[in-house]
This record gives C-alpha cells, structure tokens and sequence, in this order.
C-alpha cells in the first residue's frame, strides 16, 4: 500500500481536536469548489456569447471565399466552374462582385460597398434569415436590399417609385476627366427589401443582382471579383482549398469564415483569455487558504510526524502526505465545482432563467474544453500550493 497515500487520506476524512483547524479546512474546500464553478459558468458564458456574436456573421459570410491574388477582379470560365462543381465537399457556390460605389438618395449621399450576387447566394448564405422587411432580390433586375443602417441614414422605405434612388460607380480608364457627368456609371435602383443583423455589418453592403453590378462596373459576362462557398457538412476544408488554388493555377486568396473575420476572433479570443486569467488569479488568491490549511495541518500533527519520523520514514515520504492531501483536495473540490457549475449552465440553456431582454435569453454553452480547462487549472494550482505547503516539513521543524 501507498504509505503517503494512505495516510492523506485519512488526514482528509478525519477531523482534527482543533476546532480551529477544521474551519480552516472547510474554507480552503469551499474556496476551491466556488472557484472551479466561477471559473466554468464564467467560460461557459464567454462560449455562449463568441456563438451568439459569430452567429450573425454565419448567414452573410461563407465557408470559404476566393478572391484575385492580382487585382481586382479574374475571369472564371465553364471549364473551371466545372471542376468546381466536381470537387468533393463544395455544396454550392455563388458568384460575385465587391466594389464600393455612391448611393445618392434625397440629396443624401454614402459611400459603401456594393456587392453583386447571382441566384445562387442565397444557397451559400442565410441571407433570407436575416431579412428585417420586405423580400429577397429577383434575378437581372435593378433591386436592391438595403442594410437597416444604410436604410435609415437615407430615410428610405421600399419600392419607393416617387424618389430616385442612384447609384454611381467611377467609369475605369485612364486620363484627365473633361465632363464629370461622364466620369461614372449611373443606375435608378429600387430598394425591395432591408436585413438587419449588427450595427456595423448593417451599414456594411448594399445587395444587387450580378449583372446590374457587372454593368456598372463594365465587367464581361465571366468577370468577377469572387466566388463564395458552402461546404457539406464533415467536408475537409484544407482539401477543398488545395483543389481550388490548382484549379485556378495557384492565382487566388482562399480565405475561411475565421479568416474574413480575423479581427473578431482575436478580440473574442483575447477577451476569453484576459477572463480566464483574471479568474485563475482569483483561484490563486483562494488556494493561499488551502496553504495555510496545510500548514495549519503540519504544526497540528507535528507528534504524529515525528513519531513516523523515529520509525523510520523519510522527510520525502512525510512531505508527500501533505503534498497528496493537498492535491487530493484541489481534485475532490474539482469535481464538485464542476458539477455544480455544469447544472448551472445546462439549468440556463434549458430553462433560460436569466434574460438579457424580454426575449433574449443570457447565451451559454457547454463545452467538455471548459471542462478540461478549468479541472487541469485546478488540479495543477492545487499541486503547487500543496508543494509550498508540504515543504514545510523538515527536520529542523521535527526536532
């Protein structure tokens, strides 16, 4: 039998004639078993809002989206989109055109990027989800949806015949312009639907049909700026990508939803980082309890460790039993704050007792990587507070 072990063991279940003590236990026990369930319910909430914010973005952006590596906008030919629609993995895809253009509306003017999809976008994107009022643009047609954003700097509603809604886009070449009014391409729009997702992404594009976007830029019929795509579900991205870069002579910019959204994701990672490092210094600051515990523990058993002492065992092995009941402790308190935060969390997903609105329940989602996160944090500050602890066990504190 493990000596060391054993006898942690029965320091951990057994009360001490000091009255003191055992309160000093009991607070360094609650002290870790609060803070492994701070710590989880506080990264479980972190989890459900990077979902919640990521959320919006899932039914604008795609999978992947390619891009030029040379310019503005390539060509895409029949045999390409051919072999695009061999690859294994790529459940749809949809063409488009990025430019940002003026839209002029009751003398009000705004700069923003126009983008020019074909009747496959809404496949790739859950655009139609989003939509705050009216409907989806018909295909080669001069329809427009708005974000709620731009809708409201222009105070502008839908299919609204009486005001002429503009939008002006530089005509390329090169040169000194002699007449303005022919230095851009000018079309009458009509706004038939607006979305709504964020307060920047509202404001963000101004969706046309491909070919209105393709005249105003005087692209040619198979001149685009990307293409976007759905993967099918347990798709291998890396391949998908690998086959398009061959497919267009390694002459494009693949990029993934995380990758469109570089900025956000750092910033929700860094946040989830700066919470879990704040928490754990709080775990830290509560496993000082669990030292002074142990040392408590020491200084009260000092008769029984000297006895063991003169029987024969070693510094080391006494030092080990408070090391194990330090450890053993920071496991057993754990577990318990892991199992209360879980029902925490799981009672918010199912019964949504705390609202951020009326209709808005506080987002939260469990993760068995949380789960892992916070018990290694745990067990491992418990080991060194129990190490710091147990240390004080020597000779010199024995004689």
């Amino acid at each position: 039998m493990n000596f060391p072990l054993y006898i942690a063991k029965r320091y951990i279940f057994s009360n001490s004639k000091n009255n003191a003590i055992n309160i000093i236990n009991r607070i360094a026990s609650m002290g870790i078993i609060v803070g492994a369930m701070a710590l989880f319910v506080v990264l479980s909430v972190f989890s459900g809002l990077k979902v919640f914010s990521l959320s919006f973005l899932n039914n604008i952006d795609p999978d992947i989206k390619i891009s030029s590596t040379l310019g503005k906008s390539f060509f895409v030919s029949p045999s390409q989109e051919n072999q695009i629609k061999a690859i294994d993995g790529v459940a749809s895809y949809s063409k488009i055109i990025e430019e940002r253009v003026l839209f002029v509306f009751n003398k009000k003017q705004e700069v923003t990027l126009l983008k020019g999809v074909d009747s496959s976008f809404t496949k790739v994107n859950a655009i139609k989800k989003i939509l705050y009022n009216g409907e989806w643009l018909q295909k080669d047609t001069y329809q427009v949806v708005l974000g709620y954003g731009i809708s409201e700097k222009f105070s502008t509603g839908l299919l609204d015949y009486n005001n002429v809604f503009e939008v002006y886009v530089p005509k390329p070449g090169k040169g000194a312009i002699e007449n303005p009014a022919e230095a851009f391409n000018k079309s009458s729009i009509v706004p038939v639907g607006i979305y709504a997702i964020s307060e920047d992404l509202d404001s963000k594009y101004v969706f046309a049909d491909l070919g209105l976007a393709q005249e105003l830029l005087e692209y040619k019929p198979n001149q685009i700026s990307g293409i976007e795509f759905k993967l099918k579900n347990g798709a291998d991205e890396s391949a998908v990508t690998s086959k398009l870069q061959t497919i267009f002579n390694h002459k494009i910019t693949t990029k993934n939803r995380a990758q469109l959204n570089e900025s956000l994701y750092k910033m929700l990672n860094t946040e989830n980082l700066a919470v879990y490092l704040i928490f754990t210094l709080v775990i830290v600051i509560a496993l000082f309890n669990l030292i002074g515990a142990l040392i408590m523990m020491i200084l009260d058993k000092k008769g029984n460790l000297k006895t063991l002492l003169n029987l024969g065992t070693e510094i080391k092995d006494l030092r080990k039993i408070f090391l194990l009941q330090g450890t053993l402790l920071s496991v057993f308190g754990g577990i318990i704050g892991l199992v209360l935060g879980i029902v925490i969390v799981l009672l918010q997903q199912h019964f949504e007792f705390i609202m951020i609105t009326p209709t808005l329940a506080y987002p939260v989602v469990f993760s068995f990587e949380n789960v892992f996160i916070v018990f290694a944090t745990i067990v491992t500050l418990g080991f060194i507070a129990s190490l710091i602890a147990s240390s004080r066990v020597s000779k010199k504190l024995l004689d």
